[in-house]
């Protein structure tokens, strides 16, 4: 009622000071204190209240804007006014003061259907005097970085600090890492707003889940396997898939490993089937399982090796089809590279899928562990999923691959290209279809999947679309690793062999020869038994790849550009003190 034009409120505000000057009713000057500048008490700003279409105002647009009043009309008002005080007053309350700010959780308008954001974070602690919004709240909560650093408050703050870009080490007290493993990390340079890589170092135990005979095993009897393991997870669009993968993954491994257990301490070949039940009757009868050679005359002969690298493949396998299913109710947002080694029985078992590395530097020789796996060096798998599945590009890619990009007016003319069988390159007609969108363009770091991803391999990405595309890209991205196994058993290793592991923010700018000239030159400055040599050589790897901060950005002695990204280094020693038994 009180939405009038400018004028007649000018004129209600008059009469009231001059009531008010004349001892009269002061109520109305309460009342049209704050009745109209405060904007957040109007209804439509306080909630989803019923809309009530204004008194015409006339010809005027807008507040304030109305024509002018006729004589009497500022005493009209008034006399409305006025009524509204006396109702107010005669049904008991009073007018409220004019509050510093609006109070919305009070306000008596509907609550909306969908739960408010905030609810979804974690409360803020009492006394705080002040709520942060959600997004913020979710995302400190989200941020965390391996527990090995044992880092405080304000560690924590100097490792998400993208200016200072500090090298972060577990501490060096009595407590190390497995076999004196060394430790170097470093947050980007803006690229990501947290770390988004993960790191895990653990000792796991397991125990077996049955024998061999399919007789329960007693505790007493034989015992089980420990192995030791290592994690990188390289996170990208978001760090929730390398947080939940650095937890798990190991887990994943253990319960892989429980039905190997006694079959692999036992020297005899593997057993080509398991009992199905254990304790069923005529299972407990070894004669009744099916041995090697009880099948075919001739039969592919599989070692204890190759069962470990099966469950480590199936253990990649379960922990991507848990982020599927837990996606949505844990927030597991992007994806991530993973590489993992595993050391079990004498052997190294290296577990890569993703554009990290691994490489050995033993006695001054480089043995590469590990292999990228990007658009370039998967396209013939890439393109050949799309040729036997072509509804997977969705009309908008065409899996063929060109030197560049087709143009309309090329039509009919030959030009280079290659598929999924080819290697080299040859001539055909351009035709309709060809001017689609390639589905592997790009070259070297920017080479990409369907205009998105550069990187083909890895876990979690099952939210993943095309750009301004509902087409999912995962059915063309793998969760399997590549595993390769080095036998620690068949060299002797001096304390300066080494195992490094690093994410690729130290392999853009960093090359292996590069790597290999570090170790020799940070190692031969320590003695052999020194355990902290090996954090040392994982500081000065991360500290040589970020660079010093110039006018220009981060830049390496050569004045080239240094790594931006994320950087984390694992620095595992092949020959030094303790024994791998």
């Amino acid at each position: 009622k009180l939405r009038q034009s400018g004028a007649g409120t000018r004129r209600g505000e008059a009469a009231s000071r001059q009531g008010g000057a004349e001892g009269g009713p002061e109520p109305e000057a309460v009342l049209l204190g704050p009745a109209l500048p405060s904007r957040s008490q109007c209804p439509r700003r306080a909630g989803r209240r019923e809309h009530r279409p204004p008194r015409a105002l006339g010809g005027g647009a807008r507040l304030g804007a109305g024509p002018r009043p006729r004589a009497g009309q500022g005493g009209s008002m008034l006399n409305r006014v006025r009524s509204a005080v006396a109702h107010l007053v005669s049904s008991g309350g009073a007018p409220p003061p004019r509050p510093k700010s609006p109070d919305l959780s009070n306000a008596p308008s509907a609550q909306p259907a969908a739960p408010p954001e905030s609810s979804r974070s974690p409360p803020a602690r009492s006394g705080s005097g002040s709520t942060a919004p959600a997004k913020t709240v979710e995302a400190r909560a989200s941020f965390s970085r391996p527990t090995f650093l044992q880092l405080s408050p304000g560690g924590l703050r100097r490792a998400d600090d993208h200016t200072g870009r500090a090298v972060q080490s577990p501490p060096d007290t009595g407590r190390r890492l497995p076999w004196s493993t060394g430790y170097a990390e470093v947050i980007n340079a803006g690229k990501s707003r947290h770390n988004e890589d993960q790191a895990c170092c653990e000792v796991v135990y397991v125990e077996g889940r049955r024998s061999v005979s399919g007789v329960p095993r007693e505790p007493s009897q034989g015992q089980g396997l420990c192995f030791y393991y290592w994690g990188l997870f390289d996170g990208h669009a978001g760090g929730g898939a390398a947080e939940m993968a650095s937890r798990l993954l190991h887990r994943h491994i253990r319960e892989q490993l429980k039905d190997l257990v006694e079959i692999l301490q036992d020297p005899s070949p593997p057993p080509l089937c398991l009992p199905s039940t254990p304790g069923a009757p005529g299972s407990s009868d070894p004669s009744h399982l099916v041995g090697p050679q009880s099948c075919w005359s001739s039969q592919k002969e599989v070692t204890h090796e190759s069962l470990v690298v099966g469950a480590i493949e199936n253990a990649f396998q379960f922990m991507d089809e848990q982020m599927a299913r837990e996606r949505r109710g844990h927030q597991v947002e992007g994806g991530c590279c993973a590489l993992v080694v595993v050391y079990l029985l004498g052997k190294v078992y290296v577990a890569n899928a993703g554009d990290s590395r691994a490489i050995i530097v033993r006695n001054g020789e480089i043995i590469p562990m590990s292999r990228e796996f990007t658009p370039e060096t998967e396209r013939q798998r890439l393109q050949l999923l799309g040729f036997l599945k072509p509804e997977l590009l969705g009309g908008e890619f065409t899996h063929l691959e060109f030197p560049r990009r087709i143009q309309p007016k090329e039509l009919g003319q030959r030009m280079l290209y290659r598929d999924q069988n080819m290697t080299g390159w040859a001539y055909k007609k351009i035709e309709l279809e060809d001017l689609r969108f390639p589905l592997v363009c790009g070259e070297g770091k920017k080479a990409r999947v369907m205009a998105t991803i550069g990187v083909t391999r890895g876990l979690g990405d099952h939210n993943l679309k095309v750009c301004s595309s509902t087409l999912p890209i995962k059915p063309f991205l793998s969760c399997f690793p590549e595993v390769r196994v080095y036998d620690l058993t068949q060299y002797e290793h001096c304390p300066d062999d080494v195992l490094v592991l690093g994410t690729d923010g130290l392999w853009d700018v960093t090359s292996d020869c590069e790597v290999a000239a570090t170790v020799d030159r940070v190692l031969s400055a320590y003695e052999p038994n020194d355990p902290s040599r090996y954090t040392a050589l994982a500081q000065a790897l991360v500290l040589g790849a970020r660079g010093t901060p110039r006018d220009r950005g981060w830049r390496l002695p050569n004045n080239k550009l240094g790594s931006g990204d994320d950087i984390s280094v694992f620095v595992i020693p092949l020959g030094g003190p303790g024994s791998y038994s």
